[in-house]
């Protein structure tokens, strides 16, 4: 594939644009680690632990990975901001915590968003298409990943609806895309927000989820054994 991923990423460097929907993934991304945290009844600093770890942990892990600093260590605004998670679900706990779709709204923007955000910044840094891909997704799902552990349930990846395949599709999309139009940039980014955000909705609506790997032969008609 052509090397045009490089002069894509390195346009979107440092785009205020981008910045701000950085925050605002990780705004959502730490309400809905916040939220769990509250109704666990964790105190202040344990639910902002939570919303720390579920909005900054997929995109530290990235980064770890591709051998860089972890992105929040150069600038105390995303702690601000997830701070400011915690103070939202303060004021407005009430439905934060209560209306399971606020919930699924956030969750689904960040990820949405965070997939975005860790495609580009691997082809910033010249690593091949597909593994852009692996680290959009694993930016989106390992900060839930997280804030399941810590929370002590099975992470919600592995047990609900489609999660991570959805941010897969998204960032397929985004690639075929950019590798037919190099100059759509923020076309593609946009379509694949929401190509996984009607993704996640419609798995939710209508029970869409991967099939359980039970370890049973599958049931044939003509099996009689």
């Amino acid at each position: 594939m052509a090397e045009w991923y490089k002069d894509l990423a390195l346009s979107l460097h440092g785009d205020p644009f981008m910045l701000l929907l950085e925050y605002i993934g990780t705004f959502a991304g730490a309400i809905s680690g916040v939220r769990m945290a509250c109704a666990k009844r964790f105190d202040w600093f344990g639910a902002y632990v939570i919303g720390f770890v579920t909005a900054l942990g997929g995109g530290t892990l990235r980064d770890i990975m591709l051998n860089i600093s972890p992105f929040w260590m150069g600038s105390p605004s995303y702690l601000i901001v997830t701070f400011s998670a915690c103070v939202a679900v303060f004021l407005f706990g009430r439905r934060f915590i209560s209306e399971a779709i606020t919930w699924v709204s956030f969750d689904t923007i960040a990820i949405s968003l965070f997939t975005v955000f860790g495609i580009e910044k691997t082809l910033l840094l010249g690593f091949p298409w597909w593994c852009a891909i692996s680290m959009g997704v694993i930016t989106a799902v390992f900060g839930g990943v997280l804030r399941d552990i810590c929370i002590n349930q099975v992470p919600l990846i592995f047990r609900k609806e489609l999660y991570a395949m959805a941010c897969v599709a998204g960032g397929v999309l985004y690639i075929v895309i950019l590798h037919f139009y190099p100059d759509a940039q923020k076309l593609s980014a946009l379509l694949c927000v929401v190509t996984i955000f009607v993704l996640r909705a419609l798995a939710i609506r209508f029970g869409w989820r991967i099939p359980v790997l039970s370890g049973l032969r599958p049931h044939l008609p003509w099996r009689t054994k």
